[in-house]
């Protein structure tokens, strides 16, 4: 039974709405967000995605309630992803701590509308297409594949900001100044001229990171569900809580260290159960991948890696200790060891 209704949709986005505005009005003063700020909103959205997943089971029945709730888990995942990479432009960007929150605000709006265009596509794919599911499945595979390389190479925390393209692109058109001015997208530059600030270029990067995460994110949650309305839920949920979430799992992002190699297995997992599902619908003797296994599979993923990368950070931690207790001291002229009498 399809959960989405004209009127359900309505209040959805209507809700979505007014939290994304409540934000907006919650981040207007530039300030540092602290840990019980973060915790707070945290909770509050993660409570909001359970509570409406508990009336999805209680109204649509278990399997559209299951959908729900392993659809977020896989969209929530994503975005724990996808803030590694934030952070690592909020950091290359120099933006104050005071400014983070509402750069990341601008990037789960972008997110959510290029998300909800990529859903309204995939939602025509799959009904017009009997082999959308194979394209999906491709797509993951391939994602799946630059996750993997991704992880295992070389650790490369940086990025140049110069060399981004988007950065490139907009300084060949429009001046760009020097410093930070507030939450402001332009301002006056030496010359008195109107100008974009830093703020605009970290924004512009994070959209265009936001479509990259947008072709991965939509095809793996069509992978759990092929209700339209149930896929734009999950990506909405996992999305609103971003902000919050960033400033919770800032010090811990640089401790999952195998998460790279987890969200490529969930990938390819994903990528497999579309093939199988469009192979069903063409020979029904080939079996499916029931949705409760299929969040079996990715909550024992997902406590694989995150217990694998507490042991490696635990051990690579130790060593570092090992090795400033190991080293010999220097020593100078003045070392007692080395003075004559």
């Amino acid at each position: 039974m399809p959960v989405g209704t004209p009127l359900l949709w309505g209040i959805t986005i209507a809700a979505v709405l007014a939290l994304v505005v409540m934000d907006f009005l919650l981040t207007r003063k530039p300030h540092e967000v602290s840990m019980k700020e973060a915790v707070g909103w945290s909770v509050f959205y993660i409570a909001l995605p359970l509570a409406f997943g508990a009336w999805v089971w209680n109204t649509y029945g278990g399997d559209r309630g299951l959908e729900f709730m392993t659809g977020y888990l896989v969209e929530k995942t994503l975005s724990v992803d996808n803030l590694f990479v934030f952070m690592l432009l909020l950091t290359a960007f120099a933006v104050p701590r005071e400014l983070r929150q509402r750069a990341l605000l601008f990037g789960v709006v972008g997110a959510l509308v290029l998300r909800g265009a990529f859903i309204a596509v995939g939602a025509q794919l799959v009904s017009s297409l009997s082999w959308a599911f194979l394209l999906f499945g491709a797509i993951l595979f391939a994602t799946a594949i630059k996750t993997l390389r991704d992880a295992m190479a070389p650790e490369d925390e940086h990025i140049d900001v110069s060399e981004l393209k988007i950065v490139r692109l907009v300084r060949r058109f429009w001046p760009v100044t020097d410093r930070y001015h507030g939450p402001a997208l332009t301002a006056q530059d030496g010359d008195g001229r109107r100008a974009l600030t830093p703020m605009a270029l970290v924004i512009l990067a994070i959209l265009s990171i936001d479509v990259v995460f947008a072709v991965d994110s939509v095809p793996a949650v069509y992978g759990i569900t092929d209700d339209p309305y149930l896929v734009f839920a999950t990506n909405a949920f996992a999305l609103l809580g971003l902000r919050a979430l960033y400033f919770v799992l800032e010090g811990a992002l640089g401790k999952l260290v195998h998460l790279g190699y987890g969200l490529a297995a969930i990938l390819a997992f994903i990528g497999v159960k579309l093939v199988l599902h469009w192979a069903h619908g063409v020979w029904p003797w080939i079996p499916e991948v029931p949705t409760l296994a299929s969040l079996g599979v990715i909550i024992g993923i997902l406590a694989l890696v995150v217990t694998t990368s507490l042991i490696a950070t635990r051990r690579g931690d130790a060593d570092l200790e090992d090795h400033a207790t190991t080293a010999p001291l220097p020593t100078t002229d003045a070392d007692p060891v080395h003075t004559r009498p």
